[in-house]
């Protein structure tokens, strides 16, 4: 920073405020600090930084899985607000496995980031009390929190559900299937109970034979589909319960002589060029990066109040799949 003060004929303090962004510089002056700094290749010693401000200006955040198509605008959309912050953003995958998440989320604390955004695999999360209290602000995004209560931005699976299942319903299926995700996790859970109280509000029974919770892995899934396929009374529609479902029902039903109806949770890529193009229930996954990212540096400016909620409306998008009607 001398150098860099010399080289520009200003102060210390004045290199510092140039640097750190700080108001009560000139722009001639914040031009000639600039062009020393790009001359000398200064870099700003972030560990000196870590010890006069207490903060790392950076966060973590924890997908289930990076490769999934659903996590990747939501990464972006708090990368884009991490960098509105002059924030670094650290990533990492738990795969599903609560073992890792809790491995990652505390490498993450190891490494002083100042907040943490979690799609939490695992339901109990009192390991991370010791990080709150701490000080390293937390929110939950996707599925809540375990056995703590903890900032929470979510979607309104069960109520996308409930539209999706209800649009089945408008177009005349009665024998309608679900295959969902495991129980164990929370959205799959919601929008299995959304299934159930579309059915419900429609005076429709549902034979368990029509519900399927499990692995999202093709052979599941393609096992689970042509059993409802099949037998004297087969289903006319199915709702696949995640992305990763609907593509595998897609190949499935490819092969089926009678035609099926099909709506998907969650939108996915080349979703409106397959014939038929397929109706999802869109999620806003930028919105619930973008809002969990919000609450997160709100939470570091020193918000201090209860422990949030908020849950984002699903959208359904009429493509042609969900509107097959029943074979005669």
């Amino acid at each position: 920073m001398k150098d860099v003060a010399a080289r520009a004929g200003v102060g210390l303090k004045t290199v510092s405020r140039v640097v750190n962004e700080e108001p009560g510089v000139t722009p001639d002056t914040i031009h000639r600090v600039r062009e020393a700094i790009d001359a000398l290749g200064f870099r700003r010693n972030d560990s000196a930084r870590l010890l006069r401000t207490g903060r790392t200006a950076s966060i973590g955040l924890v997908l289930e899985d990076l490769a999934d198509p659903f996590y990747s605008p939501l990464s972006r959309a708090v990368e884009e607000v991490a960098r509105a912050h002059s924030t670094l953003l650290f990533t990492g995958s738990s795969a599903e496995n609560a073992a890792r998440e809790q491995e990652l989320v505390l490498a993450f604390c190891a490494r002083r980031v100042d907040g943490l955004v979690v799609v939490p695999a695992s339901d109990d999360h009192r390991y991370l009390e010791p990080e709150i209290d701490a000080g390293v602000a937390t929110v939950f995004v996707d599925r809540p929190a375990g056995r703590i209560d903890a900032d929470v931005v979510l979607t309104d699976s069960a109520g996308g559900t409930r539209e999706g299942v209800a649009h089945l319903i408008a177009h005349g299926h009665r024998r309608i299937g679900f295959i969902g995700d495991q129980p164990r996790i929370h959205t799959a859970t919601e929008r299995l109970r959304g299934y159930r109280e579309a059915m419900a509000a429609a005076g429709l029974p549902v034979d368990e034979e029509w519900v399927s919770m499990g692995p999202t892995a093709p052979d599941r899934v393609r096992a689970a589909l042509s059993a409802m396929l099949t037998g004297p009374e087969p289903v006319t529609a199915l709702f696949a319960g995640n992305n990763r479902v609907t593509v595998t029902a897609v190949r499935v039903l490819a092969g089926e002589v009678r035609p099926v109806a099909l709506v998907g949770f969650d939108d996915f890529e080349l979703a409106d060029l397959l014939r038929p193009a397929i109706t999802v229930i869109a999620q806003d996954a930028v919105g619930l990066g973008r809002a969990a990212a919000q609450l997160l540096f709100r939470r570091l400016d020193g918000g201090s109040d209860e422990p949030r909620r908020i849950e984002l409306p699903a959208r359904l998008i009429v493509r042609g799949s969900g509107e097959i009607p029943p074979a005669p």
